[in-house]
């Protein structure tokens, strides 16, 4: 079984990270997690903490030599702007009367209100550096040691956006080959294969800024070369496509999840909606002749294109605050600001490719196996090479 948990708050000394399952004899590449670390900071509508971040993994356990030891892996993400909170977010007590930054006025769309209301605490600071999207850093340095083993088997991961606010891509841009969604600039400013709409999504984005609001989004996270029979129709629990749901709503901000073309398809027929089957017999594989399914039937994996489109609401820290209501005297008030982004929708699709990667590498190693890396090689091609006997 594959499970990671993370741990630290966004101002605190450090982020943590802990991923148990993975098998040993892997070969661990540093530079290439620190790379999805710098994807997930770009974007165009990123805001001042991305300019003092610059977030890189140090591995503390699990990892010898440049490989897996199949034992827990464990690492840390420092938070560079800590000097600068040291004494509010403070281990140990502090004197009385040291400023601890306490904030009092809840966010609306946040998780102040109910956060301070399930935790009975007077001051907000408690549930928002926890809440806060900083966390997904350590989401995305576990994903990338996960995408390093699913890599090793031929399955690759990637994500674009398909719209910021009003702004959408054009028609021949929306349902991209997989290949070609893996194809796009990893550093592109919105990760938008449409380059028109790249310009206009930018150009909101901008305006938003200007008037102290945020925009939302929809991007897509996609997995090619993925196998058929990944998951499980036996039990509610095992469904691949209900697993990747439930990692992609953790996501913060993040609204509505459609497993293929989903959406659509509660508006249409049947007979428009579902895939049709044919069989190759020179590759003596069966295919689908479209992905309408996104690569799920049934809970398992039908051997297309895994596709994934996330819809994102507006971050909802605003420069021009909503109204909101100071929880120690009850008077109306604005809402806090918080330093925030004006648009996270390109950086989200990079932490809902982590997510995808670690459901994969679970549902992978559930169906292949083993404690090295060589003993899982061996039961993968065992499995391929039935499907060619099939």
């Amino acid at each position: 079984m594959l499970r990671f948990m993370t741990a630290g708050e966004s101002h605190g000394r450090s982020l943590a990270g802990i991923l148990e399952g993975l098998p040993g004899g892997l070969a661990v590449d540093r530079d290439f997690i620190n790379f999805q670390l710098y994807r997930r900071q770009l974007g165009f509508g990123r805001g001042e903490r991305m300019k003092i971040e610059r977030d890189r993994i140090e591995i503390i356990s699990g990892i010898r030599h440049g490989k897996t030891l199949g034992s827990p892996i464990s690492f840390l993400i420092e938070n560079r702007d800590w000097v600068k909170w040291q004494l509010p977010m403070s281990a140990d007590p502090v004197p009385e009367g040291t400023d601890v930054m306490s904030v009092m006025q809840p966010r609306p769309g946040h998780a102040d209100l109910a956060g301070i209301l399930k935790y009975q605490t007077g001051d907000i600071r408690d549930i928002l550096e926890r809440a806060s999207a900083r966390e997904t850093a350590s989401r995305v340095a576990a994903g990338a040691f996960c995408r390093t083993m699913l890599m090793h088997f031929g399955i690759r991961i990637g994500s674009h956006v398909i719209a910021v606010g009003n702004e959408h891509v054009a028609e021949r841009f929306e349902d991209l080959k997989g290949t070609e969604i893996l194809d796009i600039d990893p550093e592109s400013p919105v990760r938008c294969a449409d380059s028109d709409a790249a310009g206009r999504m930018m150009a909101a984005i901008s305006a938003a800024k200007e008037s102290g609001d945020t925009l939302g989004g929809v991007f897509e996270a996609v997995a090619v070369g993925v196998p058929p029979g990944l998951g499980s129709h036996i039990q509610w629990d095992r469904k691949l496509d209900g697993r990747i749901a439930q990692a992609m709503m953790s996501i913060p901000a993040a609204k509505g999840v459609e497993i293929g073309t989903a959406f659509a398809g509660a508006q249409s027929s049947g007979s428009a909606v579902h895939d049709a089957i044919i069989y190759d017999a020179r590759k003596r594989r069966f295919y689908h002749e479209t992905n309408r399914a996104g690569g799920v039937e049934g809970g398992i994996s039908n051997g297309e294109d895994i596709r994934v489109r996330v819809h994102m609401k507006p971050i909802p820290t605003l420069r021009k605050p909503l109204k909101s209501v100071n929880i120690e005297n009850k008077q109306e008030t604005a809402a806090a600001f918080e330093r925030s982004d004006t648009c996270v929708v390109p950086a989200a699709g990079v932490v809902a490719e982590s997510m995808l990667s670690y459901i994969l590498a679970d549902v992978f190693l559930e169906k292949f196996g083993g404690d090295s890396i060589r003993e899982i090689e061996g039961n993968f091609k065992n499995y391929i090479n039935l499907l060619e006997e099939f």
